[in-house]
C-alpha cells in the first residue's frame, strides 16, 4: 500500500513559526513534526511514501536529506486544496488502492497498519469520537457507511469527526475531476468522499488508539506533552 502525504501548505493559524518553513516542520518535542508522521508510516509497514511539497518545498528536501527517509516528492505549484493535492497525485498513485496522511495530524502505526488492510471495493474514512466535534467535519454515518460530511457545524449530530486518515480507491480520481472550488476558493477532497458516499463506496474506520490534530499555535504544548508520553 502507498501513502499520500499531504505537506504543501504554509499554515496561516501557525504564524508565525511558519514565515519560514512549511508547517509540517514546524517543532516539536525537538524533532519537525512530519518526522513522527513519516516514522509512524515507516512503522506500519508503508514502503512506498510520496509528499505533496509547495509551499518552502526546499525545506522539505532538506529535511528528508538529513533524516535519510526515502520517499518521492510530488510538486503541487498552487495551494488550491486538499483535493487539487490529490488529483496532481494520480500519475504516482498509478491505479492502485492508496493512503492519504494529513502531514499536520498523527495517528498510531496500528490504526495505520489497520486501515491499510482494507483492501476492497470500499473508500474508508478514519474516524474519532471529539469532545469538540463542532471544530471538524462530523460524520453522518449509518450502520458503518457514510453517509454526510458536515464541515464543522453549529449543531453537531453525533461526536464522530474526519481526522484526514484516508484509504482510497482509484474511483476518487473521476469524482476529483469534476469538483468545483468550495467557498474558500479550494478543490476539497471531503467534496469527493461526499460524492462517493451517495454511491455508497465509503465505509468508517474508527481510530482505535490517538489522533493529534496540529491545527493551530495553540495546540503545540500539547501535541508535544502527548509525543513525550507516547515515547515517539
Amino acid at each position: 500500500m502507498k501513502a499520500l502525504v499531504l505537506a504543501a501548505g504554509k499554515g496561516v493559524r501557525m504564524l508565525p513559526y511558519t514565515n519560514d518553513k512549511p508547517k509540517v516542520l514546524v517543532k516539536v518535542a525537538g524533532k519537525p513534526f512530519l518526522y513522527y508522521v513519516l516514522k509512524n508510516l515507516e512503522k506500519a509497514g508503508i514502503k512506498k511514501i510520496g509528499i505533496v511539497v509547495g509551499y518552502k518545498k526546499e525545506k522539505i528536501y532538506d529535511f528528508i536529506d538529513k533524516y535519510g527517509f526515502k520517499v518521492d516528492f510530488i510538486e503541487q505549484e498552487e495551494q488550491l486544496g486538499t483535493g487539487h493535492a490529490v488529483l496532481v497525485s494520480k500519475q504516482w498513485v498509478d491505479d492502485d488502492q492508496f493512503l492519504v496522511v494529513m502531514g499536520d495530524n498523527l495517528y498510531s502505526e496500528n490504526d495505520i497498519e489497520t486501515i491499510s488492510r482494507r483492501i476492497d471495493k470500499f473508500c474508508y474514512v478514519a474516524a474519532y469520537k471529539s469532545e469538540h466535534p463542532e471544530r471538524y467535519g462530523v460524520l453522518e454515518v449509518l450502520d458503518g457507511m457514510l453517509k454526510k460530511i458536515e464541515e464543522k457545524p453549529a449543531h453537531p449530530k453525533s461526536n464522530l469527526v474526519n481526522t484526514g486518515l484516508y484509504k482510497l480507491t482509484p474511483e476518487i480520481f473521476t469524482h476529483l475531476i469534476d469538483l468545483k472550488k468550495s467557498p474558500r476558493g479550494e478543490f476539497e477532497l471531503t467534496d469527493a468522499i461526499t460524492h462517493l458516499a451517495g454511491l455508497g463506496r465509503v465505509k468508517i474506520y474508527e481510530l482505535k488508539d490517538y489522533w493529534l490534530d496540529m491545527s493551530t499555535k495553540e495546540d503545540l504544548p500539547k501535541i508535544e506533552e502527548k509525543i513525550k508520553q507516547l515515547g515517539l
